[in-house]
């Protein structure tokens, strides 16, 4: 059977010292167990190698002439493809000023002469080893990052062709609406009519999510009176609350906010949607309120549900999150409406936080600032919205 090739061969070891003894005795000991060596008792020169051909890891003196080891560390840390190489410092400097200079200009070890050499042999082999899994790991992320964009891009694609059918099934519902049907059959065309537009707004949910990621949304602000809004939002969702019981509560009589009325319709239509969707119709109780205090609104939707275990209560607003209830299996989150309220908020320099118990019930909370200081001169000046 051929011999198996030595492991070390595949490393490259940088010596640099200006004691030749030192420099001969790493070279030729280093050698023997198999790495390949470049030796140099210059920091110069040794720079101007790493530039061109650079090593895996690099054995660096501190006290030589005309360059000393601490700037050979930090001209070679400026340089991008090098700057991820581990240094190894040895000196005979053995105070504690010089080893925290020596990590404090990016050396990732220091050992102290007169060394041994099977204490020096120790820490390369480690230093290597941990560079490796650096290495692995960042081309790991690369590669995850890659596939990521790969599946956001089918998904915005496959979506982006489905809306336009959907749009289609709806405008055909309306004509069968209108015509003269049995109430059972009206009854069921407005059901599928219901989940079209579900499906359509989950869609549209998932495009918009994209373009706020990828910085192509801008928002359109206007005045806009948050009470009205939530009131006309709270209407439009009355039919899928079945016999659960829908409030909307106030301390404020009137709330003018400065924002992209469209997007925070439907932040408040996503938080409305799924409180109705996880309560429980028997003795459900769902209650929205609006409070205005200093240059905030608080928007709260709050239900007497099942409520969110608090392991999820973070995770539940990451993209495509699905948290479960350990006990009763019930699902807590849609997967991307959350997410869709959070950069919403977060756009107009507000927030969205959960507070939530299990079996007792949980509030979602949205605060904006009432003139979000980024709207700036983009900001069209409407009138208010007025009930209709």
């Amino acid at each position: 059977m051929p011999a198996r090739e030595n492991p070390q061969s595949e490393f490259t070891i940088m010596v640099v010292d200006d004691t030749p003894t030192n420099l001969t005795l790493l070279n030729d000991i280093l050698k023997k167990i198999g790495y390949r060596v470049l030796a140099f008792p210059r920091g110069d020169l040794a720079i101007k190698a790493a530039i061109k051909s650079p090593p895996d890891l690099i054995l660096l003196d501190i006290m030589m002439p005309d360059l000393n080891g601490f700037e050979v560390c930090k001209r070679l840390k400026s340089y991008e493809h090098l700057k991820e190489i581990p240094i190894i410092f040895i000196s005979a400097l053995d105070d504690l000023e010089n080893k925290i200079k020596a990590f404090s200009v990016g050396g990732v070890d220091y050992v102290t002469k007169p060394f041994q050499f099977e204490e020096v042999h120790a820490r390369v082999k480690t230093h290597l080893k941990l560079n490796q899994q650096k290495k692995r790991l960042k081309e790991n992320y690369e590669r995850l990052k890659e596939l990521e964009a790969l599946r956001d891009s089918l998904v915005h694609m496959i979506v982006h062709d489905l809306r336009s059918p959907l749009m289609s099934i709806t405008g055909y519902l309306d004509l069968a609406l209108m015509e003269e049907l049995p109430e059972k059959a009206k009854a069921y065309l407005t059901n599928v009519k219901s989940s079209s537009q579900m499906l359509i707004e989950l869609i549209n949910t998932l495009l918009d999510v994209n373009k706020i990621e990828s910085g192509n949304m801008s928002l359109e602000y206007s005045p806009v009176e948050i009470n009205n809004l939530v009131t006309r939002t709270m209407n439009n969702l009355s039919a899928l609350k079945g016999t659960r019981s829908l409030k909307f509560i106030s301390k404020n009589k009137e709330i003018i906010v400065n924002c992209d009325r469209q997007l925070i319709e439907r932040v408040i239509w996503n938080l409305v949607g799924n409180a109705i969707k996880f309560t429980p119709e028997r003795n459900g109780q769902i209650i929205v309120s609006t409070v205005a205090s200093g240059n905030l609104v608080k928007i709260g939707v709050s239900d007497n549900g099942h409520g969110i275990p608090r392991e999820y209560q973070e995770v539940i607003f990451e993209k495509f999150a699905q948290a479960h209830c350990r006990d009763s299996g019930i699902r807590t989150s849609t997967g991307l409406g959350l997410t869709f309220c959070k950069l919403v908020a977060e756009a107009h320099g507000g927030k969205i936080y959960v507070e939530s118990e299990q079996n007792k019930g949980t509030t979602f909370w949205v605060e904006l600032p009432l003139d979000p200081p980024r709207a700036g001169a983009a900001t069209r000046r409407h009138q208010p919205e007025v009930s209709s």
